[in-house]
């Protein structure tokens, strides 16, 4: 895992979700679209209210007799991933959590629906469903990980996850080098600004093209210093490209 940045939060429930809300917020990236009124207006990359209560939910319901495990919310490039220790309570299950409530810790519940944070109808489960449709994303995802934890996963749009890798590339890269790239090493570059590595095989899958033109396009990155390769000769059936390190 390359991890940009990584915070820790050890204080009391409100307090956690007030500076949780709050760092993620400031993390996450908004956009400008012009309406059907010709006003524009900023919309956020995820609907706020989708993984808020995803994070209230898993502070609300986690299974906290488990030790050395915790809640962790992941922001990645084209999704925000919301992990809690313990699978579901009681009677809940992935088939009918948008219908059925039960309460794991009745005290936590109690007191954070008095901060007016938790829905005591289940109405926030079915309204994160809602809210990402509204957003014109996909559907979230519910999941229990070895049975034992609970995942929520929030999808961003294409648009979205496209800015995120120019950004990348652009803090690592000059500009002009990136706009002398042709289509297919824009594309070689793109690729590897969201997976650790790509090998000749890949390159000829994501362009339809032979064994020549993929190895031609991969030698001009490396002399311009943008890749590096990783084998033990050329024959090398693991052999694989990367991002350099020392940019």
């Amino acid at each position: 895992m390359n991890i940009v940045k990584e915070i820790n939060y050890e204080y009391a429930i409100p307090k956690i979700i007030q500076e949780v809300k709050t760092a993620i917020n400031l993390q996450l990236r908004e956009f400008q679209y012009l309406d059907e009124n010709g006003v524009f207006k900023i919309i956020s990359e995820y609907p706020e209210f989708a993984w808020f209560e995803g994070i209230v939910n898993s502070l609300t319901h986690r299974n906290y007799s488990i030790i050395g495990d915790h809640i962790r919310v992941s922001l990645y490039d084209d999704r925000l991933e919301i992990f809690s220790p313990g699978h579901l309570p009681n009677i809940v299950t992935l088939d009918n959590m948008l219908n059925t409530r039960y309460s794991r810790n009745p005290r936590i519940a109690r007191v954070l629906s008095e901060f007016g944070w938790v829905k005591e109808l289940n109405e926030g489960v079915k309204r994160i469903y809602d809210e990402m449709q509204m957003f014109f994303l996909k559907e979230p995802t519910y999941t229990e990980p070895n049975g034992n934890s609970v995942l929520l996963v929030l999808e961003n749009s294409i648009t979205s996850r496209q800015l995120r890798t120019n950004d990348k590339l652009s803090s690592i890269f000059r500009q002009e080098i990136l706009e002398s790239l042709n289509e297919f090493e824009t594309t070689i570059i793109q690729y590897l600004a969201n997976n650790k590595s790509i090998t000749i095989k890949k390159v000829k899958e994501m362009f339809g093209k032979g064994d020549t033109f993929s190895r031609k396009q991969l030698k001009h990155l490396q002399e311009l210093s943008l890749i590096e390769w990783h084998g033990s000769n050329k024959s090398d059936p693991t052999q694989y490209y990367s991002l350099r390190k020392d940019v």
